[in-house]
């Protein structure tokens, strides 16, 4: 049942690569994407096909609303004012596939890194810190589109 899995797994992954050989737009974008450190091939991809390939999404907050990563005030008037919250109306998959991208971001770019300890030294909860993360990089592949251009490293040349 394994290798069965495996041989459906391979022909989806060539089909994919086809897919993408023949569109150049598709190929562009897909790797200016990956060039964000923590982000790869399976989230490149799944942003490529929710977002029509960027055609749906004006700008990076509206995608993170619908990845349910944006927070919204919880209030009712003047009488209840509760904590911030994600929606729960949320692409769980798009979701969770940042939450890893986050999470490797937060290990492998030291701008990242830095703004995780900078945060959490401050007693902001780690999820909130990577809520925050998770919105960075819609941000950042947002940018690398609309700019065509690929991801550069901003600590890299700081003084």
């Amino acid at each position: 049942l394994i290798t069965v899995l495996n041989k459906q797994i391979d022909t989806i992954e060539q089909e994919i690569n086809l897919i993408m050989e023949a569109s150049q737009e598709i190929k562009k974008k897909y790797e200016l994407i990956i060039s964000i450190t923590g982000i790869g091939r399976q989230t490149a991809l799944n942003l490529i096909v929710i977002t029509n390939n960027f055609l749906l999404f004006d700008n990076h907050r509206k995608l993170a609303s619908y990845a349910g990563v944006a927070p919204f005030p919880n209030t009712s008037g003047t009488s209840i004012q509760g904590r911030t919250k994600v929606s729960n109306l949320a692409n769980k998959k798009l979701k969770s596939l940042l939450s890893s991208c986050a999470s490797s971001a937060i290990q492998h770019d030291p701008e990242l890194k830095l703004y995780f300890k900078n945060r959490t030294e401050k007693g902001i909860h780690k999820m909130n810190t990577i809520n925050a993360v998770r919105n960075k990089l819609l941000a950042r592949v947002f940018a690398v589109v609309r700019r065509g251009t690929p991801y550069v490293t901003m600590c890299r040349y700081a003084a």
